[in-house]
């Protein structure tokens, strides 16, 4: 069996409405995901065992069954015991570049990676359909984060629509390395506050994913209308996270004066980004705010919209 690299985009939201609740305890949601080109490096490899083996650069991360790489492993090697028992264990090594709980996916990229990879090495031919059914069933967003691109995910995020995707703009993301935010604190402390405007039945949830779907920022994103993306931008968990966390209030709000395309909190949080129409834009914004904020906490970075998702890397 061969080895494999794996390259895994992070993803940021550019649209995030919460619509209603599930009958799985989950929320109903309309999303627009894009995938940028900071990514983490996975290395797929057969082991001489039958065990899953991860390692990592990070100590911050677990290297057990409590990652979602590893459970992406282990959903593999149940979902197809044959092959599992024929090939025997998986080792896998995750170089992250992807910040930690910072609301831009490196978990499930991770995971999608491994369900690529595997699929890979096993040679079980699976198709992309297929795959995006075994990531549905570790995370909402690892669907996406397989095939990429610019999509409008609905349901908890794992149903998706591609549309016309975006590479021409540049984004610039900043994050305090010791601030994270909880997801599920984020989406029940919207419940809790935002309950009563949710959608009551099927045919007002139908309906307002159709509005999503004929929106401006859609038909923005498909003309390729960077100030327009950037001024329809929508994140609801913003009304609960910014009260709640000034430092990245602030950091949006900084990003706001310096003249950007557009700014957002990206999923829960706690990462900020900004939208920029070039290379050389986006490299004077993140010094701005460099030279704006001496807190050494802060970490910024410069990525460009990428138009796929896992993808072999050299």
């Amino acid at each position: 069996m061969h080895s494999y690299l794996l390259i895994a985009p992070a993803k940021i939201n550019l649209y995030l409405e919460i619509i209603g609740d599930r009958p799985d305890g989950f929320h109903e949601l309309v999303m627009i995901m894009q995938s940028i080109t900071l990514a983490d490096r996975l290395t797929i490899e057969p082991s001489d065992n039958q065990k899953i083996n991860l390692r990592t650069n990070s100590s911050a991360i677990p290297a057990d069954e409590t990652n979602l790489a590893y459970r992406a492993a282990k959903l593999m090697c149940d979902s197809f015991p044959e092959v599992y028992a024929n090939y025997g264990g998986v080792n896998i090594a995750i170089e992250k570049n992807i910040p930690i709980a910072a609301g831009l996916g490196g978990g499930s990229a991770d995971a999608a990676a491994v369900l690529v990879g595997i699929n890979l090495m096993w040679e079980l031919g699976l198709t992309s359909p297929e795959l995006h059914e075994l990531a549905a069933q570790l995370g909402s967003d690892i669907p996406f984060c397989i095939s990429g691109g610019t999509a409008i995910a609905t349901g908890r995020g794992e149903k998706l629509d591609a549309i016309k995707d975006l590479d021409n703009l540049w984004v610039v993301l900043a994050k305090y390395n010791g601030l994270s935010v909880s997801t599920p604190w984020a989406y029940q402390t919207y419940r809790q506050k935002y309950g009563d405007t949710y959608a009551r039945d099927r045919a007002e949830i139908k309906a307002r994913r159709a509005q999503v779907h004929s929106s401006p920022i859609v038909s923005a994103i498909i003309k390729g209308q960077g100030a327009e993306i950037g001024k329809l931008m929508r994140n609801d968990l913003e009304k609960v996270v910014l009260p709640a966390h000034p430092q990245i209030d602030k950091l949006r709000a900084m990003f706001a004066e310096s003249g950007v395309l557009g700014t957002m909190m990206s999923g829960s949080g706690s990462t900020v980004f900004a939208l920029c129409e070039s290379e050389a834009s986006a490299i004077s914004i993140k010094d701005q705010m460099r030279s704006k904020i001496s807190n050494p906490e802060l970490s910024l970075w410069v990525t460009q919209l990428f138009t796929g998702g896992v993808h072999l890397g050299n």
